[in-house]
């Protein structure tokens, strides 16, 4: 790995001798956008292929019939607890897993993760599930976009952003119990500022980790695991948002 902490590394300017050090401090600079771009590229692509995959397998198992399945008994718990489990196994055996086998993971994860979300199709209209969707991509692109580019440290609000799930956890399974409806929509309209917030966090956290893991082993493996926490921002931002926009079928 590089010394960053090489001042050659980042001897630019004044002090540098025109057409020498300087010429090459600009080459690295380039080669580092460059990079960066690639390493980006790659996180969105496995992300965007991700709820590709999901949104098929839910399509096909919904109209299928077979959603039902998935909507009680058994099937439920294991298509709601398997994905879980993924995310816990790719998050705490990072260290053992190779990319291919998170890769593997990924994938299973977003088939599985298909088959659950087949059963909104069981609540909601195919219309309104598509305007949310739209609305969601729109959404998650604009902010995906201010974490890049914002020149605002975001990390501070990483804490409070992490705190807010877990709360909105601990009320969702409390109101699991209360059914109350003005809970319901709190929880719905403070998990789409969270998510929301996420969104442009991870963005550019995964942005400032490049420079630690480029040309890294681990390099790969931060393109699965980034992806994988953009997709957990996207799927939930879209679920609290069904809650809104969302036509009942009954």
């Amino acid at each position: 790995m590089a010394n960053w902490n090489d001042p050659q590394d980042t001897r630019t300017g004044f002090n540098t001798p025109f057409g020498t050090a300087g010429a090459v401090g600009v080459g690295r600079a380039e080669v580092v956008d460059q990079g960066l771009r690639r390493y980006m590229l790659s996180i969105y692509n496995y992300m965007t292929s991700g709820v590709l995959l999901t949104g098929v397998v839910a399509l096909v198992t919904a109209y299928s019939g077979l959603a039902i399945s998935f909507a009680t008994g058994p099937l439920m718990w294991l298509v709601a607890l398997s994905p879980l489990a993924i995310v816990f196994a790719m998050s705490f055996g990072a260290n053992k897993f190779s990319a291919t086998t998170l890769q593997a993971l990924f994938w299973g994860f977003a088939v599985l993760m298909g088959l659950s979300l087949s059963t909104i199709f069981l609540v909601y209209t195919g219309g309104s599930i598509a305007a949310t969707f739209f609305a969601t991509s729109a959404a998650f692109a604009g902010l995906s976009l201010f974490g890049y580019t914002t020149k605002k440290d975001l990390s501070g609000f990483g804490t409070f952003l992490i705190m807010g799930v877990v709360g909105l956890i601990v009320a969702s399974l409390l109101n699991f119990w209360l059914q109350s409806p003005g809970l319901y929509w709190a929880i719905s309209f403070l998990g789409v500022l969270i998510f929301a917030g996420l969104t442009a966090w991870d963005t550019q956290r995964l942005k400032e980790q490049y420079v630690h893991v480029r040309g890294t082993e681990w390099a790969g493996k931060v393109v699965i695991l980034g992806a994988l926490s953009l997709y957990l921002d996207f799927i939930n931002m879209f679920l609290f948002l069904l809650r809104f926009m969302g036509s009942s079928r009954n």
